[in-house]
């Protein structure tokens, strides 16, 4: 390319992007979509870090009383309307500059002082999580209600018998209650991710500045206080450079989601006309419209993909960290925020959906329990008897059983449909013993309702080990229910309390 080209390009860039910060290319992809996002997420958090500030340098002896006061009232004074329904015109880099300069119009150049001792590396990171915590306590709230679903539907199908499968074949005999309390432990499990997330989340990054504190005498907890933080980041450099809340709170979604995505799929098979086992509403059921026979679960399948969104969102966002070295924010965090906020408010709907739908579903008990006396799932039981009753080791056992279930398969039969002298041929046959059993045993072994009935193991589907984790279960509920409202508190309190600081300095 010759000279003459070269320059003809940078004239025609010139004209169509300008000359000046900021072009309009980098506008359009970044500060226009982060202005959008600062004004709808960021504008209240900003305001509650401008008044925390604020009370800090006062009482710190930073500002002085009269020009504190000159600050608060024209912090009271901004429309924040405005600020929300504005365009971004590059005017001003961002909304914190548009916000400063109209503090400077209204308190005159005193105001300038409300940036001592701060920087926009240490405020933006504070303000991502203040805004992010708040969208875990909604995915939590969201999860408790759909524990609670679930470990209602566990208690009311503790008793319905069905059978369980691994590796997509039927494998022993459990009860639907057994199966939604497994489903309720990992939620739970969830929940407890969630929880670590917001402790991680929950720590003030004010007071690191730019990167390394400052020589003015601030006090980092009174801002933690303020603003509602479990605590602060200590070390200044890892308060503005760590990003690893987003991480891990990326991790703690992307898991949840998963595990949501995981029951979804199996009640979506369930719900088929060839299981037939599971029925939804009428309110989240779609009518085909050519297929006036068909009941379409909607509700379910969206919840499939829009979990999968959820996964995506929160990959998208790790993918961005894992291209960041340590120390840089700004692409981070304006840039990845949104992808963690879109996975919050997803999973949260999601599990609300998921619990509205759970609520109304009606379940085909009679069409689990056929199947369980139809098939061969309490074999184990049989084995397990001969075990007790006879003493023969356990291979031998299994031998029998397996080929026992070998014949009557071959014959079309189930296992119901075993006799004595058959059982008895073949239990000679391989174990080699005579047979010395009463056969009431046998006949007692098979039958599903037995089978759950003596596993009361902890743990076990039973009915004195369901009611031991249902118990455990609500114990549980309660505890995710208490620890969401005080942190929810937490913040209220920090809330009013620097809205009575601010009253009372105003006052004065």
């Amino acid at each position: 390319m010759n000279m003459n080209s070269y320059e003809e390009m940078k004239e025609r860039v010139r004209l169509e992007d300008g000359d000046k910060f900021p072009a309009k290319s980098f506008t359009e992809l970044v500060l226009k979509p982060a202005y959008d996002n600062a004004k709808e997420k960021l504008l209240d958090p900003m305001m509650e870090v401008n008044y925390a500030h604020l009370i800090m340098l006062y009482e710190q002896k930073l500002l002085g009383k009269e020009d504190a006061k000159k600050i608060g009232r024209a912090l009271e004074e901004l429309d924040l309307d405005r600020f929300r329904k504005g365009d971004y015109t590059g005017e001003y880099e961002d909304l914190f500059f548009e916000v400063e300069d109209a503090l400077l119009k209204s308190a005159g150049d005193i105001a300038g002082n409300l940036h001592l001792a701060r920087s926009r590396n240490d405020m933006g990171v504070t303000m991502y999580r203040m805004v992010m915590r708040e969208y875990l306590l909604e995915v939590m709230k969201s999860l408790h209600k759909l524990i609670e679903t679930f470990t209602c539907l566990a208690e009311e199908h503790k008793d319905t018998v069905m059978v369980a499968h691994t590796h997509t074949q039927q494998a022993q005999i459990s009860t639907l209650g057994h199966y939604i309390l497994a489903v309720c432990q990992i939620l739970s499990r969830d929940m407890d991710r969630l929880k670590h997330a917001f402790k991680t989340v929950n720590r003030s990054s004010m007071g690191a500045c730019a990167i390394t504190t400052t020589g003015f005498p601030i006090d980092r907890q009174v801002m933690a206080d303020l603003l509602g933080f479990d605590e602060m980041v200590v070390n200044s450099y890892d308060a503005i450079g760590g990003g690893d809340y987003l991480g891990e709170t990326a991790t703690a979604i992307m898991l949840a989601a998963i595990d949501a995505g995981k029951v979804v799929q199996d009640f979506l098979l369930w719900a088929t006309q060839e299981f037939n086992v599971l029925r939804a509403g009428n309110p989240y059921v779609q009518v085909s419209s050519i297929m006036p026979q068909k009941r379409n679960p909607v509700s379910i399948e969206h919840l499939r993909s829009l979990l999968s969104t959820s996964i995506g969102n929160c990959q998208t966002l790790l993918t961005m960290l894992h291209n960041t070295p340590y120390g840089d924010i700004v692409d981070t965090e304006d840039d990845a925020q949104p992808y963690g906020w879109m996975a919050c408010e997803i999973l949260s709907k999601s599990y609300i959906l998921f619990s509205n739908v759970m609520s109304t579903i009606e379940v085909n008990k009679e069409v689990l329990l056929q199947r369980a006396y139809n098939g061969f799932a309490t074999i184990t039981e049989l084995a397990d008897t001969l075990v007790r009753e006879t003493g023969v080791p356990f291979r031998k056992a299994h031998s029998v059983a397996s080929k026992l279930a070998e014949e009557y398969v071959a014959k079309g039969k189930s296992i119901q449909d075993m006799d004595e002298e058959h059982v008895k041929s073949v239990f000679e046959q391989v174990t080699g013993s005579k047979w010395e059993i009463d056969y009431t045993k046998i006949k007692e072994s098979i039958d599903p309702k037995h089978f759950v009935n003596i596993r009361n193991i902890k743990g076990g589907c039973g009915p004195e080990a369901m009611e031991d984790m249902l118990k455990e279960a609500y114990k549980t509920n309660d505890s995710h229910k208490e620890w969401i409202s005080k942190k929810q508190e937490l913040i209220i309190n920090a809330h009013n309390d620097l809205r009575n600081r601010i009253h009372s300095l105003l006052d004065k």
